[in-house]
């Protein structure tokens, strides 16, 4: 039996960069950025907001990796040759898949700034994020590059699909599935999950803490 090629690693976090190379070090960091978004961000935020539009914002990401998967096992192209050295060529290379996730992010995350849809911040603050998650994509797409695992080609195909499926997602969401958050909220799922929707409420953050602050003072009275 030929034990390499019967072993296959869990790659969620499996980065590997040349020794002694800083700045591969630091863009393997940067690859698994959306390891942090999808494991810190979104199961964080069901836990504590239960917010309607972050739960779907979080279901498109899941679509959109469902669609690369798809996509990437029908054409069957595979990564770069100094893929080998690094031992995780087990899988096909078009679209990258990270790329695709981040650009997805930037693109919703952009949309909801435009209509401020669940921010806490002024208009300033929402562009300085913005420019934010835009870089983070852009270093994401650039470290999955110089770290061997894709070609040009094949990132800059996943950033353009997830561009576009994350503007798609964000006009279903928002055009399609907008008039049912109601129902949503009101079943009986979604009261006992306590899921809500404040997108229509200007300042979330200081409705929040005038409630909570009025919470306090009346159970003071009582």
């Amino acid at each position: 039996m030929d034990l390499p090629q019967q072993l296959k690693a869990v790659t969620l976090t499996h980065v590997r960069y040349r020794r002694g190379d800083h700045l591969g070090h630091f863009l393997a960091w940067i690859s698994l950025v959306p390891v942090f978004i999808s494991l810190g961000g979104f199961v964080s935020h069901f836990l504590f907001r239960r917010e309607l539009q972050g739960i779907f914002f979080g279901v498109g990401l899941v679509i959109s990796q469902l669609i690369n998967e798809f996509i990437k096992t029908t054409v069957e192209q595979a990564r770069p040759e100094t893929c080998t050295l690094l031992e995780a060529c087990d899988s096909h290379g078009w679209p990258s898949s990270h790329s695709q996730f981040m650009f997805f992010f930037a693109t919703y995350f952009s949309l909801m700034a435009c209509k401020g849809i669940g921010f806490w911040f002024g208009l300033r603050s929402r562009w300085i994020l913005n420019l934010l998650h835009w870089c983070l994509a852009v270093v994401t797409m650039y470290s999955r590059v110089y770290l061997g695992y894709h070609t040009v080609a094949q990132v800059f195909a996943g950033a353009a699909l997830g561009g576009v499926v994350g503007a798609s997602w964000f006009w279903v969401v928002n055009s399609v599935l907008y008039p049912y958050f109601p129902v949503i909220e009101e079943s009986a799922l979604g009261r006992m999950l306590c899921v809500k929707d404040t997108s229509h409420i200007p300042d979330v953050l200081k409705f929040e803490y005038d409630n909570a602050r009025a919470a306090r003072n009346n159970t003071k009275s009582d």
